[in-house]
């Protein structure tokens, strides 16, 4: 189980953790540097590589994860309140990357690539939108895992 755990916490680090920092960090600097053309090429490129490891990430926060709770947990029947909890906020979390990446990433990137620069920046605005959602949950489902014991 203590791999397993390792994984997971290292899977969300690098998802949760990615999704802070550019929408904390990353977005407002770039917005107030750059000019729609620089700006829309650095979050496609910025996008094409993070969400790789988001992919990954996801792989191994859902095999991690259902192996715990498969395994040490005996299943959904027997875990606590706030694994399911945690189970149904990581799916939703999932469903809405797997959107941003489908729909508004790619607009991203064939704006960027035909250089229609009002046509990206929209698609960026539903992607910032949708990660600034996704953070939340993240967050939430961070307190959740850590704390669910002692709070449910």
């Amino acid at each position: 189980m203590s791999v397993a755990l390792a994984l997971h916490v290292l899977a969300v680090v690098i998802w949760v953790g990615g999704m802070f920092f550019a929408h904390m960090s990353l977005r407002p600097v770039a917005a107030s540097v750059l000019e729609p053309p620089q700006r829309l090429t650095l979050w496609a490129g910025v996008f094409g590589r993070f969400f790789p490891m988001v992919w990954g990430s996801i792989l191994a926060i859902l095999a991690s994860g259902y192996w715990m709770l498969l395994g040490p947990f005996g299943g959904f029947g027997n875990a606590p309140v706030f694994i399911h909890i945690m189970n149904g906020l990581g799916i939703i979390m999932i469903l809405i990357f797997i959107h941003v990446y489908f729909a508004p990433y790619q607009r991203l990137r064939k704006a960027v690539a035909e250089q229609r620069w009002p046509d990206g920046a929209q698609a960026l605005a539903q992607i910032r939108q949708l990660v600034g959602i996704n953070m939340s949950i993240g967050a939430l489902t961070i307190v959740i895992a850590a704390g669910g014991k002692y709070f449910l």
